[in-house]
């Protein structure tokens, strides 16, 4: 499983009469926030960035366990563990 960064939203201020207004500077304390949990996450992200996306021989094995039936499958409860993560959407 692969996770990609986040990007924080940009706010834009519509210009006033009297010409452009600058965005407002970060407050001290979220800029140490924000630093601080950027290096206690650092290590997390780069041993995500080193995995792969997926674990293509894993998926191979739970393939071929399911094609000599050695791995029970409900597709019922398959059914209702998708409806349950994406909800009623229509």
């Amino acid at each position: 499983m692969k996770i990609t960064g986040a990007s924080t939203p940009s706010i834009s201020i519509a210009p006033q009469a009297g010409g452009p207004v600058a965005a407002p500077a970060a407050a001290p304390a979220v800029v140490a926030n924000e630093a601080l949990e950027s290096a206690v996450l650092q290590p997390a992200q780069g041993a995500l960035k080193a995995m792969p996306d997926f674990d293509a021989a894993r998926v191979a094995e739970l393939r071929d366990a399911l094609s000599r039936g050695e791995l029970p499958f409900d597709a019922g409860r398959l059914a209702g563990l998708i409806q349950r993560f994406h909800g009623s959407q229509g």
